[in-house]
């Protein structure tokens, strides 16, 4: 297993030669809140694995035993000037707009408290598994501001335009068992194992081909938002994208021959 720290606060780890990678938040001692310096090390880790064609998974993991992510340092913002807090915003947007756009699959495994731009990293990945313990929210209108790392956008793709209204409208935080219920995260688990299972269902997405897992996410991707024939375009040139690769030949060749795929693009 091979690590890689980006700043102070940012670990990334290597599972083996699967492609599975963690992106581990590791400010235990501010439970996460991202402050200017770790929003910087998100985005450096984000953009060294996105031009990493080995990276098959990222899972977004947290060191602290109590939260996932507490959301934006309010005690560092609490110091700005208005002029600090426009300087600032630009490198805030590149730490969630860089989970955001990896171009491979992305699991966040929550616990504990996933709050504000805490629960916007997790929405910024592809799937969310939690434990029991998590609890998750946008309460940015109780302290005069608005979610501003993909909330007002994210949210109401999951869950619908007024659900989605409704919690960012109350602040109002959210348990496991319900942020299941209404499809605020996508798999429950018992306290303490986010993290195993987030990793167990990452090595089952990794098994498959790279090329196709990419392609896969960019049609889910662009498509969201147009309608049904723009989408289908989409998907048709995702389709084009694959469809005469050598990953492409070598699963149906695996298929027909009964055996385990090698793929050439994770080579």
């Amino acid at each position: 297993m091979g690590e890689e720290r980006f700043g102070e606060f940012v670990l990334v780890r290597r599972h083996g030669e699967e492609g599975v990678v963690e992106l581990v938040l590791d400010r235990p001692k501010a439970m996460n809140a991202v402050s200017t310096e770790m929003a910087r090390s998100v985005s450096a880790a984000c953009s060294a694995l996105g031009g990493d064609a080995g990276v098959r998974v990222v899972v977004v993991t947290s060191t602290h035993e109590r939260a996932f992510c507490v959301g934006a340092d309010l005690k560092e913002r609490n110091s700005f000037s208005d002029a600090d807090l426009v300087r600032q915003r630009p490198v805030a947007r590149a730490a969630y707009t860089g989970v955001l756009e990896l171009p491979v699959p992305t699991i966040a495994a929550v616990h504990g408290f996933a709050l504000g731009g805490g629960f916007e990293l997790a929405l910024s990945c592809d799937l969310i598994v939690a434990d029991g313990t998590a609890v998750v929210g946008l309460p940015e209108v109780s302290v005069g501001v608005i979610p501003g790392g993909g909330g007002t956008q994210l949210l109401p793709r999951r869950v619908g335009a007024a659900r989605a209204a409704e919690l960012i409208f109350t602040a109002r935080r959210v348990e496991a068992e319900e942020a299941y219920r209404l499809g605020l995260v996508d798999q429950l688990v018992p306290a303490g194992e986010d993290r195993s299972a987030a990793l167990s269902l990452a090595g089952r997405i990794a098994a498959n081909s790279p090329v196709g897992l990419r392609a896969a996410k960019r049609a889910l991707r662009l498509g969201q938002g147009l309608d049904l024939r723009a989408g289908l375009e989409v998907e048709d040139a995702a389709w084009r994208s694959v469809a005469f690769s050598e990953d492409r030949a070598e699963g149906v060749a695996a298929f027909a021959e009964r055996r385990a795929p090698r793929w050439p693009s994770a080579e």
